[in-house]
Formats: C-alpha cells, structure tokens, sequence
C-alpha cells in the first residue's frame, strides 16, 4: 500500500492514485483469508480500476479437435463435437504454456493444412506437417495418443523420454538438438512446478466438501488432475436455512453447466449424498475415509472455512457502513 503513495506512478496507477479520498482497513485473521475477502469484495463492487476477478469464473481447457487434420486449441467453452479436452485450468496462461509445450514435443496441425508451400511452423518442428507431406490417419492417432498419456499417465514418463532423447543426441554430437530438448524439459518443469501432486493414484477426479452457518452456505470443488490439485470453484450462498438437498443440487447444476467437465470420479464428504449424486451424474461418488483421499477432503473443508470467514468479515464491514445486510454478520459474531 504505501508504495502507491512513496513511488512516481504512471497510466491507470496513477489515476487511480489522483481519485484516493480515504483508506479504510478490513482485518482478517490470515493472508488467505485477506485473499478470499478481497475476491468477495471486487465481485461485489466492481470496482473500475481492478481488471480481474470482476465477472463469473471461466475455466480454459485444452482440446483436440475432431477433423481430417487434428489441432490443439485452448478453449473455455465445452461442446458436444467429438472432441477430446483436458482441464479445466483456472488460468488461461497456464494452458497456453501447456499447449505450446505438446506442440513442440508431439506436434499436431499448426496451419490451414492446405497442402503447398510448409508452413513457417513447420519449419519449426511445431507442426506435424500436412501443408508439406500426407500424414495419414494412422500418424494422426499414435500422436494423439501420446498427448493423451501426457495428461493421464502423468509428466514423468514424458521427461523420461525427453531424457532419453537429449542424451542421444548429445552422444552423436547433436549439441544443437540436444540443447533444444533440454529446453522443452525446463518448459515442462514451469508447466508441472506448481502442482503437487496429492494422490498418487494420479487419476482425474473432483474433490466437494461444504460449510453452513447462520443461513450461509460456502460450497468448494477442487480439480485435481493427474493426481495434483490444478484449480478449484467456491461460491457463496446466502439464505440458506434447510439444508436438505441443497448441495448435491447446486452440484448437479455445476456439472450440468456446458462449460464444466464431469470427471469419471467425485469424491464427496460424508454430509453429502454420495448416492443420489452417483445416479444423477452417472459417475463414481465416493467417500474416503481414510488416506491421502481425505487429506485432500479436509484441505477442501478448510478452505471453505476460510472463504465463510471472509465472508463474514465483508459483512461486519457493511454493517459498520450502515447497510441492512450486515445484520446477518452481527448475529454470527453474537
């Protein structure tokens, strides 16, 4: 904060600067809860100098599109055309990176695939090269199947062979290969660093837990793909006094929304219906006891705490401020 006021600001920084008339303080127990306050309070005010967090969440998925020469295309949104996708990732970046990354290892079409003159792509060993020879079908397929491995079989056996390669080329002098392969393993290291891996089972699958209180209810489903947590939705819901189907409700319609990929697996707490969803969704809801598996539950618990928490906390701030639905904050804190 006093790094706007101390330093020569310049653009919107420096409007935004010129238009400060007041500060005021908000305090929350944690830095992770500062965090989920100030998402609650960007959604609800919008306010003109912050860029993000303004509208609904859209999730990017990367998919393989279904036509005589295969892409691979970043999307955010999920249609029913035979198409394969991969995700969802939180952040566009992330599965732009990821997409240039399999480009590079195991190209696909990078043009019109008009065959002709190659493409500058192809040249660069980013495309598989339809616009320079026939590629078969059968070509086309083993290399979707590798890019497949890639997101199920996890990052490892793919640095492997990427070893395996810059090692070869080195041994027969190809310093110039092998130094470009050494990159695409440090390119694979960004995409995969910040994604622990939680479950070592390395399957797809989402993770569901709830918390409610004094009629609000604070609902998180986190993503974990190949094993690591890529990303998660959380929503608040006011107004909520009977509990009974409200959450597997609103998890059907999250899974409903074209935009959202349903797993082949769910993994659910106890709270909720296991059952009902597994008929409703058609897929695998299960409740871990033990393990791993309910470590990751209880992560998703807490981090539902920590969002009703906030919420609370933005609350407290409009009761103090004077508006009607601070009440509900006052009741809690009472």
């Amino acid at each position: 904060m006093k790094s706007y006021f101390t330093k020569t600001q310049t653009g919107k920084t420096a409007r935004l600067v010129h238009y400060i008339e007041d500060l005021e303080l908000i305090l929350t127990d944690s830095e992770k809860e500062a965090l989920l306050l100030e998402m609650s309070l960007i959604m609800k005010y919008q306010p003109p100098y912050n860029i993000l967090l303004k509208d609904e969440v859209h999730y990017s998925y990367i998919k393989i599109t279904n036509e005589k020469n295969p892409r691979l295309v970043v999307t955010r949104e999920i249609k029913k055309d035979g198409t394969a996708y991969f995700g969802p990732y939180t952040s566009k970046y992330s599965a732009e990176k990821t997409k240039e990354l399999l480009q590079k290892i195991y190209p696909l079409c990078h043009c019109s695939g008009k065959k002709g003159r190659p493409c500058f792509y192809y040249h660069l060993g980013m495309c598989i090269g339809p616009c320079a020879r026939e590629v078969s079908q059968q070509e086309y397929q083993a290399q979707i199947k590798r890019i497949k491995h890639f997101f199920h079989a996890g990052h490892s056996a793919v640095r492997r062979v990427l070893e395996e390669r810059r090692d070869l080329a080195a041994s027969e002098w190809q310093f110039e290969r092998a130094q470009e392969v050494q990159e695409w393993i440090e390119a694979l290291e960004q995409v995969t660093e910040k994604q622990k891996v939680v479950i070592k089972d390395r399957e797809d699958r989402d993770v569901i837990d709830f918390v409610h209180d004094a009629g609000v209810l604070s609902i998180q489903i986190f993503f974990v793909r190949n094993g690591a947590i890529v990303g998660r939705s959380a929503q608040i819901l006011e107004q909520v006094e009977e509990m009974d189907g409200v959450v597997e409700a609103y998890v059907q319609s999250f899974y409903e929304h074209p935009n959202h990929l349903l797993p082949k697996e769910l993994l659910v707490s106890a709270e909720i219906d296991a059952r009902k969803l597994a008929e409703e969704l058609g897929v695998k809801v299960k409740t871990p006891k033990r393990g791993e598996k309910r470590a990751v539950l209880q992560l998703v618990q807490e981090n539902a705490c920590s969002a009703l928490r906030a919420h609370f906390k933005m609350l407290d701030y409009e009761y103090e401020e004077g508006n009607p639905k601070g009440e509900l904050a006052e009741k809690k804190v009472a």
